[in-house]
């Protein structure tokens, strides 16, 4: 049975696993995110010594990944960006490497063995910090000219102030809701959770209940827009509050709300929680290198020959 060594790249915490051909998780464990590239390389290399016997090393990383190994955009760990980060991987740990953006690895998992297996045309948002995406056309992922091809969360929805900088992702993002309940209750942000908003929510805490009201509102007003941009077969909602039971019927809620009110629209949005969760781009990861499994080998033994 083939193994490969997995790592997903974040701001707080660098995640790996041992992930088997046949979608299986081995092993999974996580180290704090290094602080500097060279802290990274130095953390993988040291992980990668543990599983020699990995045929390949998939990585999930933030940003706009090229396919020859920068990352463009913009993304929480600044030293990412600049030098050929794949490039500096295979140096360091000598074994072929697949990276891909993180929210395309979760989308990846998706058309391996999740909510879009045997489906086409589907639309995958993460909510995080931010809102990320992937963007499915017949089953291939779209990266579009410059590489964004998904970051929703760049969408403008408040049309009320003119040049304003209020995107999508700081408006619906899980971090946006806490900042707006931690402004109103006049507390710490750093001091409340995503899962304590919830809480308290359930709990009445009025102006949780009102925060999460607008929450949803925002996130089906954006759903909506990316169905009449894209006419998807689903749209599936990955990242941590995808775990909620209710998190779909409150969105559908909304969206029945907006059905209503646009006597347009006929095509209601299908939504859907991404079937892996806190794994998803650990596999994602490993189905791009599987499908890129030659041209990586092939990169590697250039080098090594050279």
């Amino acid at each position: 049975m083939n193994k490969y060594l997995a790592f997903d790249i974040g701001g707080t915490f660098l995640k790996y696993g041992v992930i088997s051909e046949e979608m299986g998780v081995l092993e999974t464990n996580k180290v704090k995110t290094p602080d500097s590239l060279e802290g990274l390389l130095t953390a993988m290399k040291e992980i990668s010594h543990l599983y020699k016997d990995a045929k390949g090393v998939a990585v999930s990383s933030p940003g706009a990944v090229s396919e020859d190994g920068f990352i463009k955009g913009s993304c929480a760990l600044r030293y990412l960006h600049g030098p050929n980060i794949k490039q500096l991987m295979e140096e360091q740990l000598n074994v072929p490497i697949f990276m891909e953006n993180d929210a395309h690895c979760a989308g990846y998992a998706e058309f391996w063995k999740g909510n879009a297996k045997g489906k086409k045309d589907v639309l995958v948002m993460v909510l995080g910090t931010g809102i990320g995406g992937a963007v499915f056309k017949n089953g291939v992922l779209h990266k579009g000219a410059n590489l964004h091809g998904g970051e929703f969360g760049y969408m403008l929805l408040n049309t009320a102030v003119q040049n304003s900088n209020d995107v999508w992702s700081r408006r619906a993002s899980t971090k946006a809701l806490v900042k707006e309940v931690a402004r109103q209750k006049n507390i710490d942000m750093a001091s409340l959770s995503g899962e304590q908003v919830f809480s308290m929510a359930e709990a009445g805490d009025k102006v949780c209940l009102e925060a999460l009201d607008r929450f949803y509102h925002i996130l089906a007003v954006g759903i909506y827009n990316l169905q009449y941009i894209y006419d998807p077969e689903i749209i599936l909602i990955g990242g941590g509050i995808s775990a909620r039971e209710d998190l779909i019927d409150n969105i559908n809620e909304k969206l029945d709300g907006i059905m209503e009110a646009v006597d347009l629209a006929k095509i209601k949005p299908t939504i859907a929680s991404c079937h892996f969760r806190q794994d998803a781009n650990l596999l994602g990861a490993v189905y791009g290198w599987l499908k890129e499994r030659d041209g990586c080998i092939r990169r590697i033994n250039t080098k090594l020959n050279n």
